[in-house]
């Protein structure tokens, strides 16, 4: 499915995150605006330097969720060193989402 509203920092993650672990979802929202104004994005033109990501993956099977977080956050290591500022992640497992869904 394409995604042209995406900038390429959103198409990076998106593309890093299905090659890497194959999510059943993956829901990806830039939520740069909500903190312009905040004192580090004073001066800031990039408009894409915060993301919440919600990423279900049966490779974070058995996984903590401290070591879902550094998995992300290691293929997301190029981004995060070039203007990506922030990540909100949402980790889990098909069948912790399942479980989720029926509480």
């Amino acid at each position: 499915m394409a995604h042209t509203q995406e900038g390429p920092v959103a198409l990076s993650i998106r593309a890093k995150i299905t090659e890497a672990l194959a999510p059943t979802t993956l829901d990806i929202k830039n939520e740069s605006h909500l903190h312009a104004h905040h004192e580090p994005m004073r001066g800031n033109t990039n408009p894409e330097t915060h993301f919440k990501i919600m990423v279900v993956s049966e490779s974070f099977t058995g996984k903590t969720l401290m070591q879902r977080h550094r998995i992300l956050h290691g293929l997301l290591e190029h981004e995060l060193q070039t203007g990506l500022h922030a990540l909100v992640l949402k980790t889990k497992t098909p069948a912790e989402m399942e479980k989720e869904t029926v509480q």
